[in-house]
């Protein structure tokens, strides 16, 4: 394959090397995501998802990338080809943040569940037609953390 052009998909091992990679890079250069989306022109949620394996990067964010944690061409290429999404595997993930989430889905998921299709009808929220932010909300009782998704509604057909 020409590297003048990015791969089609990334092998998980090149792809997690990429990862660490970045994430070193970062940490050694003292680096915030926010200021890194900023500097790419896009959200820090969709960003640093692209930058942590999850997403695709366009040609001239990819240069941005390289430019900022110091990667080759190929590996600018890399952040370019479509990933193989869901980074966290079939086991309850035990980081606690993580577990947070995937706690909120076991509690909640099922309410929100009823009450997307309730206000909607039979049907998902994409996860692709989506978006994301997170920011802190003061509070005198300690910072707050407010995650806002918002995915388009996706009806199932009826045939």
């Amino acid at each position: 394959m020409p590297y003048d052009q990015p791969p089609t998909t990334a092998t998980a091992a090149s792809r997690e090397a990429l990862t660490d990679k970045i994430v070193l890079t970062k940490l050694a250069k003292g680096l915030k995501w926010q200021d890194v989306a900023k500097e790419m022109g896009m959200s820090p949620v969709f960003a640093t998802a692209a930058l942590m394996g999850q997403m695709t990067l366009l040609p001239e964010q990819a240069e941005v990338a390289a430019r900022l944690f110091d990667l080759s061409p190929l590996e600018a290429k890399l952040l370019q080809a479509v990933p193989s999404r869901g980074s966290l595997g079939m086991t309850v993930p035990t980081d606690p943040l993580i577990y947070r989430f995937y706690e909120i889905t076991q509690v909640y998921g099922t309410t929100l569940k009823e009450v997307i299709q309730d206000e909607f009808g039979d049907g998902i929220m994409s996860a692709i037609d989506f978006s994301m932010d997170v920011e802190r909300v003061p509070d005198p009782r300690g910072d707050r953390v407010k995650v806002t998704m918002s995915g388009k509604f996706l009806p199932y057909k009826r045939f």
